[in-house]
């Protein structure tokens, strides 16, 4: 079979994931985008089941950005705590909603760099808050991509995020790059297990995969 480039690899895949997860999308729940900022953070080394189980009891404590930067940080800690390292995360939610009140006016900025300064918040969370809420191009290079992409072939051997993230934005179509990620969250959880042996059997990409020695 005939080696694929990068280029073209990343085309197909990205084509055929969108066949089978035609609508992924975050699997983190929220309807405001401060509310993504804080369980974007409170995922850190957690589940997205989990954070979507905790945060309707902070929210139902601190309904919106004021209630929150006002709130202590002991109380945000006790309600986000079974999300883990609750103390460093109710100290970063509790400084990053004060700096949205207090230099945003309580929005999020749709700025990339303006993101990157929020308390908390790292390239992998600006990305997800851009493409997600302000439909930009982003790419989230969270566990899942960074496992995907180089057992792909996409990238070799990179496992450094920011590193994964330039390497992706040369081979993935900018308008393509955030569903992308997302669909690549489902593919990693149903097919391309981290804790079990891959289910290569099952995977829509078996014949391209670089896996089976394609570049």
């Amino acid at each position: 079979m005939k080696k694929l480039s990068k280029e073209k690899l990343a085309l197909e895949i990205i084509e055929r994931l969108k066949k089978e997860y035609p609508d992924a999308d975050c699997t983190l729940d929220y309807n405001q985008a401060w509310k993504l900022l804080v369980s974007v953070r409170l995922a850190a080394q957690c589940t997205d089941a989990r954070v979507n189980e905790v945060v309707p009891g902070l929210y139902a404590k601190f309904p919106d950005v004021n209630a929150l930067a006002q709130a202590p940080v002991e109380e945000i800690e006790e309600i986000v705590k079974p999300c883990g390292l609750g103390h460093s995360k109710a100290r970063d939610i509790s400084a990053c909603m004060k700096m949205l009140k207090e230099k945003y006016d309580g929005k999020v900025p749709g700025d990339f760099d303006a993101l990157m300064e929020l308390p908390g918040v790292g390239r992998k969370s600006a990305n997800l808050i851009m493409g997600d809420v302000f439909g930009k191009p982003a790419i989230v290079t969270d566990t899942h991509c960074i496992r995907l992409v180089n057992r792909m072939g996409l990238v070799d051997g990179i496992k450094e995020p920011k590193k994964v993230e330039m390497a992706l934005w040369k081979i993935i179509p900018p308008e393509e790059g955030s569903d992308f990620c997302h669909r690549l969250v489902y593919h990693g959880r149903e097919i391309c297990t981290a804790r079990t042996k891959p289910y290569c059997d099952r995977c829509c990409l078996n014949d391209i995969c670089g896996k089976a020695g394609v570049e």
